[in-house]
């Protein structure tokens, strides 16, 4: 019988030959979710035989993985910022950029008190369910156009035990109302790849991530420059915006701020020093 480390070492050959990075990582992650254990569980029970029908599941999980389906789409969930959500095709994979935008709205923010907050382009919900997770006292909007994406984010949101405190609208942005200086806080982390550069992103995103949550079908900077002339509106005195962006479009996404009157705009830098996180202010 085919054992956990003969399964490993096999996918491991197989998914290198495919040409997928961190293979072995692959192959472990996805042998750990067959069975039900932590990844490194599997190197305290090397020599434990699989069942058949464990190999049959691994089996065509990596062939899934060999033709580029995400890991996350294959196993059904993500980690993201401590939390564990549901994913599939409907909704883009959480991606380590985006905690570094919920992070800094969790440190700016988690000692205010009652806070109104309004998330852009939902997705599967993983910016408001963090947020409301971590402030205490926050209420939250989330919109987004897709519905299929509006119910993966209600599950999660129940998942995570926050459901109460979130309100999920399915509407397209361009024709959102929302009454002036209702929020304290609006953050969005919206499509912004343009798209004469979409071509050239992974095979795992082009082939298998909802096009319209990573381009905005154009030159990637629409949503921001919409979202800063609404935002002056719908924040209250004093209130925050906070986007991520992608790399070189900070100035532009910061002079889109500055000619709707946000102040002390700044950016955070990811790992690579990109500045990835965009910050004014309403006066």
């Amino acid at each position: 019988m085919l054992t956990i480390l003969d399964a490993i070492k096999l996918s491991t050959d197989y998914l290198e030959k495919k040409g997928i990075e961190s293979a072995r990582l692959n192959s472990e992650l996805m042998l750990a979710e067959i069975l039900n254990c932590k990844r490194l569980d599997l190197y305290l029970k090397f020599e434990q035989p699989l069942q058949e029908y464990e190999v049959d599941k691994l089996r065509e999980w990596i062939a899934r993985r060999g033709k580029f389906e995400p890991l996350q789409y294959i196993i059904g969930k993500a980690d993201f910022y401590g939390a564990q959500f549901n994913v599939n095709s409907l909704v883009l994979i959480p991606r380590p950029e985006t905690e570094i935008l919920v992070d800094r709205i969790i440190v700016q923010n988690k000692n205010r008190g009652s806070l109104k907050i309004l998330d852009i382009g939902t997705g599967s919900g993983i910016i408001p369910i963090v947020l409301a997770l971590h402030i205490p006292d926050a209420t939250i909007c989330a919109i987004d156009n897709s519905n299929d994406a509006i119910e993966v984010a209600k599950q999660n949101a129940v998942m995570n035990n926050v459901a109460e405190r979130i309100e999920f609208l399915t509407t397209d942005l361009f024709s959102a109302q929302f009454e002036d200086e209702s929020f304290d806080i609006i953050v969005s982390n919206p499509p912004y790849v343009a798209l004469d550069e979409y071509g050239t992103l992974q095979k795992e995103i082009v082939d298998y991530e909802p096009k319209q949550a990573v381009t905005d079908m154009g030159n990637g900077l629409k949503f921001y420059s919409y979202i800063s002339g609404k935002a002056k509106s719908w924040l209250k005195k004093g209130g925050k915006l906070y986007f991520e962006v992608g790399k070189d479009q900070y100035e532009t996404v910061k002079r889109f701020m500055s000619e709707n009157g946000f102040e002390n705009i700044s950016a955070v830098k990811d790992l690579l020093s990109i500045d990835r996180v965009v910050i004014g202010e309403k006066q």
